[in-house]
């Protein structure tokens, strides 16, 4: 019997890895990442992110960047709510709108705003049944180093975290996209100084949990960067305190993005 067993595991776990390795070529075979490999260059900020996929395989959470100019730039943090396979077809197609939505921008040379690229974006999704139904939260962020402001607007995304003079929740009350053919969206002005900085976050952060089943929670993680060393890494800082919380056993994909302005 134990035998039995044994063989039913070695088995399992054969097929799984073997899923996981279809789903990964398949995913290389189509050409499309929906995290990029480096980051966004702009003079006066330093950008970063950390993302992990869940189980290692593709999944919903989704991460842009847009050069505009060496001083401009555009960051988009999205989340497809739902895992694997699907998510990661749905987060390829969003990403889509959302490139094609800031390339339109730049190319009509219009003031880039990311409510007006939200407003693009929902539109596009609205019409389109494959994915009017899928829910996703998303982020985008104008960055403007000569005046150091940072432009933000977001659609049922989770609160950023300014963490400057005070550490704060900045939350943008925007509408999930799709559910209205015209939805406002609000853009909120953040201006920084130098060492300050900003953090976006998809829910694979506050929702795992502990392995006494505790969340770890937006206001836990406020605390914890609020009370970062500013003389390491913040994401170095992050990960490390989130991993030995949840026991490196993480039930969502997980992405932080930070953007701190240089002296």
């Amino acid at each position: 019997v134990l035998a039995k067993v044994a063989a039913l595991l070695k088995s399992q776990t054969r097929e799984r890895e073997k899923a996981v390795q279809e789903v990964h070529s398949a995913a290389d075979n189509l050409g499309t990442k929906v995290v990029p490999d480096e980051m966004l260059k702009i003079n006066g900020f330093k950008i970063n992110h950390w993302h992990q996929t869940f189980e290692n395989i593709p999944g919903g959470d989704f991460i842009d960047y847009v050069s505009i100019d060496e001083h401009r730039g555009v960051i988009v943090l999205g989340d497809v709510m739902g895992k694997k396979w699907k998510a990661w077809y749905f987060a390829v197609a969003y990403a889509g709108y959302v490139r094609s939505a800031v390339r339109f921008a730049l190319n009509a040379n219009t003031e880039i705003l990311p409510s007006k690229i939200l407003e693009s974006v929902n539109s596009s999704v609205f019409h389109d049944e494959r994915i009017a139904e899928v829910f996703i939260t998303l982020s985008i962020l104008v960055l403007d180093s000569n005046s150091k402001v940072i432009t933000y607007s977001g659609a049922g995304d989770l609160p950023l975290i300014f963490k400057s003079k005070e550490t704060k929740f900045i939350n943008s009350r925007g509408l999930l996209l799709g559910f209205s053919s015209d939805p406002e969206y609000k853009d909120y002005t953040i201006e920084t100084n130098a060492n300050d900085e900003l953090f976006l976050f998809t829910d694979g952060i506050i929702e795992s949990r502990n392995p006494a089943g505790d969340m770890y929670g937006k206001d836990r993680l406020l605390e914890r960067i609020k009370n970062l060393n500013s003389t390491e890494d913040s994401l170095d800082q992050i990960k490390s305190i989130f991993s030995e919380f949840t026991q490196n056993k993480f039930e969502d994909d997980v992405s932080i993005i930070s953007i701190k302005t240089e002296g």
